[in-house]
Parts: C-alpha cells; structure tokens; sequence
C-alpha cells in the first residue's frame, strides 16, 4: 500500500464515482479501478459496491477512509513541519549565556526569538562561566554559546565576536567613591575585590587582574564567587568591590552603585557555535542573538 492509494480511496469516497474521483486525481479511470481493487485485494475485504452510475462504500470502505484521512493528514503535517524545520522556523535550540550577558542580551535575544520562531522550543541557560559554556558546545549540551572568546581556537568551534565590552567599577553605595560617576581604577588599590573564579575557571578573573596590574596594583584580598549576581550582592553586602563588564549595570540592586572608569579596559563578548553545524533553527537563532546584542550594546553607554 502506498499514499497514492490512499489518495486514491479518499478522492473516490467523496466523489462515490470513478470518472469525477479519476479527473480530480489526474489519472485514467482503469487506473483508479486498478488501485481500488489492489487495495481490496491486500485487505481482503471488498472496500465498495459498484453500480452502473454510484459507487458506495462497503462498512469496511467507511471505515479504511477513516484510516486513510488520518494517515493523510499526518502526512500532510509532517510535511509542512519538515518544511518549517528546513527554513529554521521550527526546532530545538538550546543556547547557554555567560552570566554578564544573562541579564541584558538574554531576555532581548528570547523575546525576539519567541515573537520571530514561535516553531523553535529555545532552552535558555544563564549565569555560565565561559570554559563551562565552551566544553558544554563542544558535547553538544549546547547549540550556541555566548561567552568570552579568549583562548577559543578550536577548528570544530566557530566564533563570532558580538561587542566589545568596557568594565566598570562596582561599589557599595556607601563607599566613599561612590558619588562618582568616574574614577581611576588606581584609587581601588587599598580595595578588597570580590571577582569570579581563579584557575581557569572564569575568563574574567584574568582580565580583572591584568586591569589591575595596568593601573599599578594588585588586588587583595580576594573573594571568589562563581556567579556575577552573587558577585554584586557581596559587593552590597559590603565585602569588597569589583570590576564588572558594562551591561552587568542591568543587575539593579539597592546598596550598590556604579562607577565608570576614566581609562575603562575592554572585553570582548562573542557567540560560537559547532563548526560544520548546518541546522537552520540554530543558524536563525544565532542571527537573532547577534542582532540584539549590538541593539543593546547602544543602549548601555554611560550617560554623558
């Protein structure tokens, strides 16, 4: 039995006459006869009665055109799901953001994506550490990854670099710094810092020690946390400052402040995804996170 046949069967259970099923399918009338009848045969039961001007269907022919409109109509939404799938309107996307992007891109990105691909199931994963996200890229946990590109060299992942990224200071709002909108990195010298982890744990630990190192300092002592949220919640809680990438400034909290640097180092921010990956959801996806991060790379300045 092929789909033909059930075409076949459906067009002659609404027309109830071979010539009008025949001319609606585009085929000769003994050809249609012949599909009816390999499907009595392999069924074993006779699907209609004849007559010279009708045709009606045997309890049998009702109840195999039930059958052969479900299988049809399955078929048919497959199709157009297939199609969706093909032009990456449809699909799974899982997709893990660094935790400095968690708090401005993400919620842009996943609004955007659901208004534009509501076929694509999109599994968000927030508040990751780059070498994390990167290992999670490489053994498929992830379909694209937002995160620092330092050290990223890899021939089976590809990277894009999305913004770049100056840091900021954050203080406690009652530090005696902080009713300034700008300062040197210099006169945080005396400063306990809370940053993320060491040990190539977090790309970010570096880069606030080599911004540090480039004012004149090094920082101590040190608290490290895992997550940048927890990292500015130590800082409200008094424990020390920190040096944040700009958007962590949509991380509202009482009992901290932020300060711009008057010489501000910068971080890069950039997606990657497997190298050879040729799936249209995750190609879409990717557009999306990349169109939104330079919307909300303008929308982050500094006030002047």
């Amino acid at each position: 039995m092929e789909l033909r046949h059930l075409r076949s069967f459906v067009a002659l259970a609404e027309e109830r006459h071979f010539g009008r099923a025949a001319e609606r399918l585009h085929i000769a009338q003994p050809a249609l006869s012949q599909q009816i009848k390999q499907l009595e045969r392999e069924f074993g039961v006779d699907l209609v009665t004849r007559t010279t001007r009708r045709v009606e269907l045997t309890e049998a022919g009702h109840r195999f055109a039930e059958h052969a409109r479900t299988v049809l109509g399955s078929v048919s939404r497959a199709s157009a799901d297939m199609a969706l799938v093909a032009s990456g309107q449809a699909g799974r996307v899982s997709a893990g953001f660094i935790g400095t992007a968690t708090y401005d891109l993400l919620p842009a990105a996943a609004r955007r994506i659901r208004d534009q691909l509501p076929g694509v199931r999109l599994e968000l994963h927030g508040e990751l550490l780059s070498p994390a996200l990167l290992t999670g890229l490489i053994d498929g946990t992830y379909d694209l990854v937002v995160l620092r590109p330092d050290g990223v060299a890899r021939p089976d992942v590809t990277v894009e670099v999305l913004r770049t990224e100056r840091l900021v200071a954050v203080l406690p709002d009652r530090h005696p710094l902080a009713r300034r909108s700008r300062i040197d990195l210099a006169q945080l010298s005396a400063e306990p810092f809370v940053m993320h982890f060491s040990g190539h744990r977090s790309s970010m630990h570096e880069h606030v020690l080599a911004a540090c190192a480039a004012a004149g300092f090094r920082p101590e002592p040190i608290t490290e946390v895992g997550e940048t949220a927890t990292l500015v919640v130590f800082v409200a809680a008094g424990l020390g400052v920190a040096l944040v990438p700009e958007p962590v400034r949509s991380l509202t909290l009482d009992g901290v402040t932020y300060a711009e640097l008057a010489d501000p180092p910068v971080v890069d921010l950039a997606i990657a995804t497997r190298a050879g990956d040729t799936s249209p959801a995750i190609r879409q996806v990717a557009e999306i996170v990349t169109a939104m991060s330079r919307r909300c790379d303008g929308l982050l300045a500094f006030p002047t």
